[in-house]
């Protein structure tokens, strides 16, 4: 399909997994350039333009409204307005409803812009300690159907594995991975950029015990050491 020289942009803006300053100054002025914001989380992004001192208009666009919500952005895209699209935290489309948009979007002729910049993945991943040059992102574990052997084709996987849990879920998934992939070598990585960044590194049973003792809190990302044939020296925890 043609793009039409009517069409506006469609902008996809990383913005902070924390830390408000982990944001990029072209992403700033495309936050305060577009005619619409359309955020995951209206009030997070709120605090985050008004830090910013950036008066905007924002639109709710998250899992439960995408369906209400799209036609209504992509008839504001075809009348020539341009969008930012956010998640709650780092980069739109990564386990968030933003991938929802970007496909009607290119089917409309539209082809996304992304504006890059923090993303919890990433930075998980580089200060893991675990290979970082081959890396799978499965995101959240399937709650229930299909968990099992979502888990047992984990355990073939050669790559460093990387997921999100939330912290209610937390002990339980690294249990049920311990049992079904092996007692391997993890990095834990809790609120990172933020006030209480945390992160442990050890055996899956090391770091289950720790978590056991305390108050779970925050949101994780899980480094997973791939199937190797090989034992790896142990990785000590850092609390």
């Amino acid at each position: 399909m043609n793009v039409s020289d009517t069409n506006g942009s469609l902008y996809l803006v990383s913005t902070p997994i924390g830390n408000l300053e982990d944001i990029s100054m072209r992403a700033i002025r495309i936050l305060g350039e577009v005619d619409i914001v359309a955020a995951e989380d209206t009030r997070r992004t709120g605090l985050l333009l008004s830090h910013y001192n950036i008066k905007n208009r924002l639109e709710s666009y998250h899992d439960h409204n995408k369906v209400q919500k799209t036609p209504f952005l992509l008839k504001q895209l075809s009348a020539g307005q341009s969008i930012a699209v956010v998640s709650d935290a780092g980069t739109p489309g990564i386990s968030d409803p933003a991938y929802y948009l970007v496909r009607h979007a290119i089917d409309m002729g539209i082809s996304p812009i992304p504006v890059p910049g923090a993303t919890a993945v990433a930075a998980a991943l580089v200060v893991s300690g675990l290979p970082t040059d081959r890396f799978v992102f499965e995101g959240f574990l399937p709650h229930k159907k299909g968990r099992q052997t979502k888990l047992r084709q984990l355990a073939e996987e050669p790559r460093t594995i990387v997921l999100y849990e939330s912290p209610h879920r937390l002990l339980k998934t690294l249990s049920e991975i311990r049992d079904t992939v092996g007692d391997r070598q993890i990095a834990l990585c809790r609120e990172l950029t933020k006030k209480f960044e945390e992160i442990v590194r050890g055996t899956i049973s090391e770091v289950v015990d720790i978590f056991s003792k305390k108050r779970i809190r925050g949101e994780f990302v899980l480094i997973i050491k791939g199937k190797t044939k090989h034992h790896d020296k142990k990785i000590q925890s850092e609390k």
